[in-house]
């Protein structure tokens, strides 16, 4: 049996009325995300906690997502550049960010034009403190004996942190202003230069986190003076004291999360939370946070949101009150 060519106009034109798509080829349907590898930035030094806490975290996603994760070191501005970089990205998901407390601090402080708001946090990886750290060889052994060597020669001790506006940065900061000390504050792009010239006897101390002088304090080749947490911290950090312990009451927490350029689709978060969720419990991951001390922290999008807010609003009283400019 022929159809006549009025008969097939009609037919095609009944097909193209219940979809155009049902003329494509499949090859012409929208991809699955991510249908390409991701970019994963990282804005700051490669060997610090962040880096190695991102190449633990896109090696342990790859079960989880059908594309890899690509790591790309940014440095700069205490995160700056790497965030101005997420935050002008096209929001397709295929470039996202590690965002570190950082985020909620250095806009405060004129360091870049955009704030936390202007990205969308998808999880919570880690959460750690600050911490003060002097070489294995320092004659300082207490942080109440670093106190008194500032108090006897204000601005003399050299204090590295991993750039203006840093957590370190704001954590020397208020332990200043808590101890009525005066340090010299020396910023670095990133946290493991800091640490590096502290081992090349640069400078006397770094105010960092836990795991970018993990590895160094297990070798025997620095020395944690106090955490600035709530509760003393494990994995061989048990018998560092909090501040609060030696009369000093100052909390300083950081953290490290995922985020996404503002604007990115709800299913692709989906996807990437969904995918996040499980990494964090692969096993090879677990082990490199547990080795490196970085203190688990996860936190879904909603209670991230809440704490990236609560620590707006913290940092930015506690940079005015203390007039921290860049340096």
């Amino acid at each position: 049996m022929t159809h006549s060519p009025f008969t097939r106009r009609h037919a095609l034109g009944a097909l193209a009325a219940l979809g155009g798509s049902a003329l494509l080829p499949a090859a012409a349907q929208p991809a699955a995300y991510p249908s390409k590898p991701v970019e994963l930035i990282v804005p700051f030094a490669a060997g610090g906690g962040t880096d190695v806490l991102a190449r633990a975290l896109a090696e342990a996603a790859r079960p989880h997502l059908s594309q890899s994760l690509i790591v790309i070191n940014r440095a700069g501005a205490s995160g700056g550049v790497g965030w101005a970089e997420l935050v002008n990205a096209k929001p397709d998901g295929y470039k996202l960010a590690i965002i570190t407390v950082e985020i909620t601090m250095i806009p405060h402080m004129g360091v870049v034009k955009f704030t936390s708001d202007d990205v969308t946090p998808i999880v919570r990886l880690n959460a750690d403190p600050a911490t003060i750290a002097v070489r294995a060889d320092s004659p300082y052994k207490t942080i109440e004996e670093f106190l008194a060597a500032a108090r006897k020669a204000p601005g003399a001790l050299r204090v590295g942190n991993a750039g203006p506006g840093s957590l370190g940065h704001l954590a020397a900061a208020a332990l200043e202003d808590k101890t009525g000390t005066q340090f010299n504050h020396v910023p670095f792009r990133g946290a493991n230069p800091a640490v590096l010239d502290l081992l090349g006897g640069h400078i006397e101390a770094v105010a960092v986190t836990p795991v970018e002088v993990a590895t160094y304090v297990a070798a025997g080749k620095v020395r944690p003076l106090a955490v600035m947490a709530d509760k003393r911290i494990a994995a061989g950090w048990e018998q560092v004291p909090t501040l609060r312990e030696r009369q000093i009451d100052l909390v300083i927490q950081g953290w490290r999360g995922l985020a996404a350029p503002k604007g990115t689709p709800p299913e692709v978060l989906a996807v990437l939370r969904n995918a996040m969720v499980k990494a964090l419990q692969e096993p090879a991951l677990r082990e490199t946070m547990a080795k490196q001390n970085m203190g688990e922290g996860y936190l879904d999008e909603a209670a991230f949101k809440a704490l990236i807010a609560r620590d707006n609003a913290s940092f930015r009283q506690l940079i005015h009150k203390l007039g921290i400019k860049p340096v």
